[in-house]
């Protein structure tokens, strides 16, 4: 009994130096924060062994056995080693998922339209498309129609919420900002949850945003074959005072040598948009020919797509937005303009990047536009 005594009195004074050695360097060393998880039910008394003290117990959680601690480095080795500690983690700083600015936003000059009081505003755009996710964190829809019958606000493919967000998604905290952040968005749902449809149907979309009064028409869309009746259509939009702007089309070759111009783009009411990459050259895919009027991003390009998300795309689909949203800025700068003054001044500030047969007048460009 005696020998027990002893050993049990030699075992208290091993422990007591040690508790007061985590006590002692609490109170001089620096401290940070941490995240301390038992291996079963939680045990105040076991961090307070580690000099812990009460103004340093900063939560003590409900729902599982979790301390957040201030502790020093040398508590923290000691609880981790503990083997009635199941974690022992720094605590790890988060932030808000900011708004992003896609490249091509800067690039077509649109942040700096932005940046001067120029987005948009007022002006309608209707997107001739696959639909447009109105319940989007990042769009506002203004209106719409759906020439199949069903509703217009939603987008079982993805591409027209994509093309949307790029012409005017919003500018808050949230995903990404377009570049007409204020003009009003339509959606005219002309293609189907896989991406198709038929020319009929861009006729009848492009008679509703007659009839709805739109100012601009973007079509990210097109097929080989001529119609007489579609221009006529597009023909129509111009003459009643639209700017129709639409995708030169994705069949280009690696020299570009060849007329690949698709429709409604190769009409001469449409204004027919080619598609760069952030170097300025031009994508590969992007069809070629003497319709080619301007250019603007389409390679990497971040959107908005259904269901509150985000995603980067390639194609002249998504160059053919950043026009649509450059006329909507300098158009609501320069109200007076007719559609026909605004299709020319911005072919007259585009900047130019080479062949015509690429690239049309060039890179459009909103504030020169603005300013001119």
């Amino acid at each position: 009994m005696k020998k027990f005594f002893v050993l049990f009195i030699t075992v208290l004074f091993l422990l007591v130096p040690l508790q007061t050695s985590f006590a002692d360097e609490a109170k001089t060393q620096a401290k940070d924060e941490y995240l301390v998880q038992f291996d079963g039910p939680a045990k105040k008394g076991l961090i307070k062994s580690f000099g812990v003290e009460d103004q340093d117990i900063l939560t003590e959680y409900d729902s599982l056995p979790v301390f957040h601690l201030k502790l020093t480095e040398k508590q923290a080795k000691g609880l981790k080693n503990h083997p009635q500690i199941k974690y022992v983690e720094e605590n790890a700083e988060a932030k808000a998922f900011a708004q992003q600015t896609p490249w091509g936003i800067p690039h077509v000059e649109g942040t700096t339209a932005q940046n001067n009081g120029h987005t948009g505003d007022g002006v309608k755009v209707a997107i001739l498309d696959t639909g447009i996710d109105a319940s989007h964190e990042d769009l506002v829809v203004a209106g719409g129609y759906s020439v199949f019958g069903d509703s217009p606000y939603n987008d079982g493919n993805s591409h027209g919420t994509h093309v949307a967000g790029t012409v005017g998604a919003l500018d808050n905290d949230l995903g990404v900002v377009g570049v007409a952040p204020d003009a009003e968005l339509y959606a005219v749902k002309v293609l189907d949850d896989n991406g198709s449809g038929s020319y009929a149907g861009i006729a009848e979309g492009i008679e509703w945003a007659i009839e709805n009064n739109m100012d601009i028409i973007n079509m990210s869309l097109g097929g080989s074959t001529d119609s007489s009746v579609l221009e006529e259509f597009v023909d129509l939009a111009y003459e009643e005072g639209i700017l129709v702007v639409a995708a030169a089309g994705n069949s280009g070759t690696w020299l570009g040598w060849f007329d690949t111009v698709g429709y409604p783009a190769k009409y001469d009411s449409a204004m027919a948009v080619a598609a760069v990459d952030q170097n300025n050259n031009r994508a590969s895919f992007s069809s070629t020919g003497n319709a080619v009027e301007i250019s603007a991003p389409g390679v990497g390009v971040l959107s908005s797509v259904p269901g509150n998300g985000y995603a980067s795309y390639d194609g002249t689909s998504m160059a053919s937005p950043h026009v649509a949203g450059v006329a909507a800025q300098v158009w609501a700068a320069k109200p007076s303009l007719t559609n026909v003054e605004l299709r020319q001044l911005l072919n007259q500030t585009a900047q130019y990047l080479g062949d015509p047969f690429h690239y049309g007048n060039g890179l459009v460009q909103s504030y020169d536009a603005i300013n001119y």
